[in-house]
């Protein structure tokens, strides 16, 4: 009985960790108007105020993953959550853009310590399968419903107090956390081994440079040179942390993680459905306030659909998956969050109103992500060797954060097109249309790789 109970309280906390570093993902998203302000920020440097934090999130959770594998994930879970509730706090002081963004930065390592860590011990301490799955459906919930909690928040403290308590709110939840990590959860064993940090260090100066291209593209133009190197040299940077990892001892990606070609399109799927996605957290808050005249908390709220129905979704998945199968329940989940997409792009106008149909739309479209990543989760983690299981949850978050900024970077670009030089609200509203025709394209592509990924191959009939 002890033992059950022990398993749950380790689910709690890791769920808890999970929670804290994904709100922040999103808890500045509402306070942008603010924020640009209060320090004196351009449109599209905001921007990096959601990607200084996701980037080195991205980057370093495979790194974050073999510290854990390496040093004990009790330790890196711990270290994590210490670093970021430091970071937190010199971003919620910052006196300046560039103090706020290097935090940001800050926080995301710290994040990426942390997030394997907490995923594997989760994977660790559930082993039977029904209980893994309920485990893996509520960790899944908030991993992809968390970000609109953050808007939520942000918005309330914008509103009423100011944009940096949502920073300093990590604080004292963080110092929790470390004492509940200390009193419940054993040490992991340790063992031996290398770090890749070569890897790691060129994926993440290799996604910076191409998310920072595509934001160049927006804010300058395609032709100038500065956007063309950054993003060729992103390219060529990336294709070289391909080669480190085929050649390095102890890679931080195993590349046999990718022999399975349902893990593979797991991953993938993944990365295509967050560069759709995550936008939303991003463009539908700025309509609702900078064209609908909603208040940072307002824009918040207006969320509170999307998040009910993709929370809701943690307690039908489990259900659903054992009567359709993962994939059959994946699909769904996928063609039900483009359509609600797409209907949400012809939805956006000037003479909008809010409700019922963007209320529906926006539950829609959680009812659909929700259904679509928790199978994602399963998928990502089915096969793998236990010596691989830092790796596989590491690699699924990469999977989600490099999506979010990399999708953002892309769609920030489509925006800036369609508004042009123009500041009327029905040319905002246009480009916000736009944006989320380019999420449907994201998504679509998801649905198209899943659907490769997934179909059994054909075997050549017998003679």
């Amino acid at each position: 009985m002890f033992m059950q109970q022990s398993k749950w309280i380790i689910l709690i906390i890791v769920i808890a960790c999970q929670l804290l570093v994904v709100l922040d993902s999103s808890i500045m998203v509402t306070a942008i108007p603010q924020i640009g302000r209060s320090l004196h920020m351009t449109a599209t440097s905001l921007t990096w105020v959601q990607n200084a934090y996701i980037l080195p999130f991205g980057g370093f959770l495979l790194l974050g993953a073999r510290a854990g594998d390496i040093m004990g994930r009790r330790r890196m879970l711990s270290v994590g959550i210490g670093l970021f509730s430091l970071a937190s706090m010199l971003a919620g002081l910052a006196p300046t853009a560039e103090f706020l963004l290097v935090s940001r930065a800050f926080q995301g390592f710290a994040a990426a310590l942390a997030t394997p860590a907490a995923l594997a011990l989760l994977s660790a301490s559930f082993v039977e399968a029904k209980e893994r799955a309920r485990a893996i459906a509520m960790y899944s919930a908030v991993a992809g419903g968390g970000g609109s909690v953050g808007l939520l928040l942000g918005g309330f403290f914008t509103d009423f107090i100011s944009w940096r308590v949502g920073m300093f709110i990590n604080v004292p939840i963080g110092i929790a956390l470390l004492y509940l990590i200390q009193r419940f959860i054993q040490q992991t064993g340790t063992r031996t081994g290398r770090f890749d940090l070569w890897g790691a260090i060129v994926s993440v100066i290799g996604m910076t440079a191409l998310v920072y291209g595509f934001v160049q593209a927006a804010d300058r133009g395609w032709g100038e040179p500065e956007t063309w190197i950054s993003l060729a040299a992103g390219i060529v940077l990336l294709v070289a942390f391909v080669f480190i990892e085929s050649r390095a001892a102890e890679p931080i990606i195993p590349l046999r993680l990718f022999a399975n070609r349902q893990r593979s399109g797991a991953y993938l799927g993944r990365f295509l459905l967050l560069c759709g996605t995550f936008s939303l957290f991003f463009f539908i808050p700025q309509y609702l306030q900078n064209v609908l005249g909603f208040s940072s908390l307002e824009a918040g709220l207006a969320f509170l659909p999307f998040t009910v129905a993709q929370f809701g979704m943690m307690y039908l998945i489990p259900g659903l998956v054992q009567r359709y199968g993962n994939r059959k329940v994946l699909i769904a989940g996928l063609l039900l969050g483009i359509m609600g997409i797409l209907w949400m792009s012809r939805s956006v106008s000037v003479q909008a109103q809010f409700f019922p149909q963007m209320f529906i739309l926006l539950a829609i479209i959680g009812i659909g992500v929700g259904m679509a990543i928790q199978p994602l989760t399963v998928l990502g983690l089915s096969d793998v060797d236990p010596q691989d299981n830092g790796a596989a949850s590491g690699l699924i978050n990469v999977a989600h954060h490099s999506g979010s900024s990399l999708g953002l970077a892309v769609l920030i670009t489509v925006f800036e097109a369609a508004i042009g030089s123009g500041s009327s609200k029905m040319q905002f509203a246009h480009a916000i249309s736009d944006s989320l025709l380019g999420s449907v394209v994201f998504a679509t592509l998801a649905l198209v790789a899943v659907w490769f990924c997934f179909v059994p191959s054909r075997q050549p009939a017998r003679k």
